[in-house]
């Protein structure tokens, strides 16, 4: 059986809370311990409570003293570094919560605009009722497809290119080429076609983007021509 979520709120009843606290600094207490003793560190606690007149303290006063002696001798800096009150620690919450949310959205438009790229490829033309801002964000995200594509395909060639270069050279004779020689022209052959598909390909999305005159040109994020990837690309 699962355990009732906990509501974070100040208890009114003065029993139910007095009960919780002894309850919970025992806990805290146990955690500490075993924090010290599972990660060889110098650790202490001191616990404030309107029920008793003297603190709570763990391990001893001495061991609290020895901590908090080697705390205040470091620079004060290093003693603030990562020391939160409760308004910094939510305000750091609520900043990375929001990044999250940020990344999210973006993810999330991205996939978007992929599906509808991919629509008007099958479609073999602009889909009629797409936004300015989606027309935009599409040829963006188009760009950013071809730019990967042109440094995948300059990698294939300098790869076929040293591997041409490292391959033994074959005894010539005057009956024509040797099949070595037939495998490394057929090599550079097949990266041409692949150089000359990848152009090809191009030219259509240029040409498929540029169908109705009215479209923005295929990468263009210039601010002159008053079209740039929305906040969801930054």
């Amino acid at each position: 059986m699962t355990r009732k979520k906990v509501k974070l709120a100040f208890i009114t009843n003065d029993s139910a809370r007095k009960a919780t606290f002894k309850k919970r600094k025992k806990g805290l207490i146990k955690k500490v311990s075993e924090l010290s003793t599972l990660c060889g560190i110098d650790a202490c606690a001191i616990i404030y409570s309107p029920y008793d007149l003297q603190p709570e303290i763990w391990p001893s006063p001495l061991g609290v003293q020895k901590v908090l002696t080697k705390f205040q001798r470091m620079p004060e800096l290093e003693q603030s570094k990562k020391m939160v009150n409760q308004e910094s620690f939510l305000k750091q919450r609520i900043q990375k919560a929001k990044d999250q949310l940020s990344k999210q959205r973006k993810d999330n438009r991205e996939k978007e605009m992929t599906h509808l790229m991919f629509q008007n490829l099958s479609a073999g033309k602009i889909m009629p009722n797409i936004s300015m801002v989606d027309l935009n964000d599409m040829a963006w995200l188009i760009d950013q497809y071809l730019k990967e594509i042109n440094r995948r395909v300059e990698t294939l060639v300098k790869n076929s290119q040293g591997q041409a270069q490292l391959a033994p050279l074959p005894m010539v004779t005057n009956i024509g080429m040797t099949k070595i020689e037939e495998k490394a022209q057929g090599s550079h052959g097949h990266v041409l076609d692949m150089n000359m598909d990848v152009m090809q390909k191009q030219h259509w999305f240029m040409n498929l983007l540029d169908d109705d005159g009215d479209t923005p040109p295929l990468g263009d994020v210039s601010h002159q021509n008053g079209f740039w990837p929305n906040s969801f690309f930054h």
